[in-house]
């Protein structure tokens, strides 16, 4: 029988035992002095690091849950479950690079990448086993700034970028910063799993096509696509002469049982020499806020001509942490991503057997939940509501602004809507289930209690 725990944020903090982000914020300590509590009892003595015991993100500017509550109203959210970085503490060679390094008490400019781009070519070799030149990668401040270079060297104004959807909302903004139009070729749906609808893929191809983004593994169907997949795609774009701009950003987060294949390690080196392959340690490590990412490429033309348009406004902090994390943090992301498989075991499994309105499918990749909530949506009118909605507003409602709505009002959890995500994302969810088991489970238990009233 599920057991409905208390939806007031206060009483899930005490009772989940969070515990502070290094003390209070703001308390006025030091620096090193938190950044060295922190790594203390942060490994077990058994060589396991506690991913279990939920540590406090609320107040601490955070979007992931600081965000919801000023949208929605203070108390208003007990589980964050939306954006997508980790809850966990840092690992702690992280924290320990940051705190020595901020004993030297001077942040002029940086003299030498090249260090970090070391870690960069070993770390892809030793997990992945992919060679790259290190003369062919390039630092940029982020996935996002490097991926906007290169749609700004191969795709004019008013031009059209392939996306296979449902798709990573944030490409959707890239675009139009970029002042280009998406071009969704939606992928086939069987049973929650997704295809790639191939012919429809090349049909969308005009001379007004230049560049397709390729999310791999993707987000937010947890696809990890295969050497066939991939090589298909590349033939085409290849054939049309489109360029693969290949992020590959969730690769670190591989379910058991299943492979991730950089695309950059296709044997078919002229499909490869059509591609650039964007990558940062920013999801493997939750480092979002140290803006640091690379991309490289066999092609040096492309290289050449993106690189023209990339700025990299790098950090001394940013790469320090980033390095520290491909040197020392393996053990660490070893835990984490066996920690996150169970938890997208007990999600698929306590959504199916206890949420008869929502259903899900482990995913190959990403840590994170895709839900249908059709059933939810067709039960409290959903379209209707946002339909009604719309005609009143200057500004467009869906239906997955109402779910998202619903579960923040009846559970207290909020999640990303699937309409955010185009085509094909409208009757679904969201959920970033890389957070401890306990809160896991205070989310999961909320939205079943919710979904038995409705």
């Amino acid at each position: 029988m599920l057991q409905h725990h208390g939806l007031n944020r206060r009483s899930f903090l005490k009772n989940a035992g969070m515990t502070a982000l290094a003390g209070a914020v703001g308390s006025g300590s030091s620096v090193t002095a938190a950044a060295g509590m922190s790594v203390v009892g942060a490994l077990a003595e058994n060589g396991k690091y506690d991913f279990d015991t939920p540590y406090n993100r609320f107040g601490t500017n955070c979007v992931k849950w600081d965000r919801p509550t000023g949208q929605y109203g203070k108390d208003s959210v007990a589980v964050g479950m939306g954006i997508a970085d980790m809850d966990f503490k840092a690992a702690p060679c992280i924290t320990r690079a940051l705190a020595e390094r901020m004993k030297h008490e001077n942040w002029g400019y940086i003299d030498s990448t090249r260090p970090y781009i070391e870690s960069v070519v070993k770390w892809n070799k030793e997990r992945y086993g992919l060679d790259i030149n290190p003369d062919t990668v390039v630092l940029t401040t982020g996935v996002h700034p490097g991926l906007i270079a290169a749609l700004k060297t191969f795709s004019p104004p008013g031009s059209r970028v392939l996306l296979m959807a449902p798709v990573y909302s944030g490409f959707y903004g890239d675009l139009t910063y970029c002042g280009l139009k998406p071009e969704d070729s939606p992928m086939k749906l069987v049973n929650g799993r997704y295809s790639i609808d191939f012919e429809d893929l090349e049909r969308r191809v005009s001379h007004e096509t230049n560049t397709l983004i390729l999310c791999n593994p993707q987000n937010p169907t947890g696809n990890c696509w295969s050497p066939e997949d991939l090589t298909r795609v590349g033939e085409i774009c290849l054939r049309r002469r489109v360029v693969v701009l290949a992020d590959e950003i969730h690769c670190d987060f591989v379910t058991k049982g299943q492979k991730y294949t950089p695309f950059a390690s296709l044997p078919n080196k002229d499909i490869v020499r059509n591609s650039l392959t964007f990558k940062a340690a920013s999801k493997s490590f939750s480092l979002a806020a140290m803006k640091v990412a690379w991309f490289f490429s066999d092609n040096p033309d492309y290289l050449e001509r993106v690189k023209a348009n990339n700025r990299a406004d790098l950090s001394t902090l940013g790469l320090i942490a980033n390095d520290a994390a491909l040197r020392d943090g393996t053990d660490w992301l070893d835990q984490v991503v066996a920690y996150i498989d169970g938890n997208h075991e007990y999600v698929a499994s306590f959504v199916n057997a206890n949420m008869s309105l929502v259903s899900c499918v482990k995913p190959q990749g990403t840590y994170l939940a895709w839900l249908d909530v059709s059933g939810l949506m067709d039960k409290i009118g959903a379209k209707e509501q946002a339909a009604e909605e719309s005609r009143k507003s200057a500004k467009p409602v869906t239906a997955a602004t109402i779910a998202e709505r619903w579960f923040v009002k009846n559970a207290k959890v909020h999640l990303n809507p699937g309409s955010s995500f185009g085509t094909g994302g409208h009757d679904h969810m969201r959920m970033n289930i890389a957070t401890s088991r306990k809160t896991l489970e205070v989310a999961l238990t909320n939205m079943a209690s919710a979904l038995k009233k409705v």
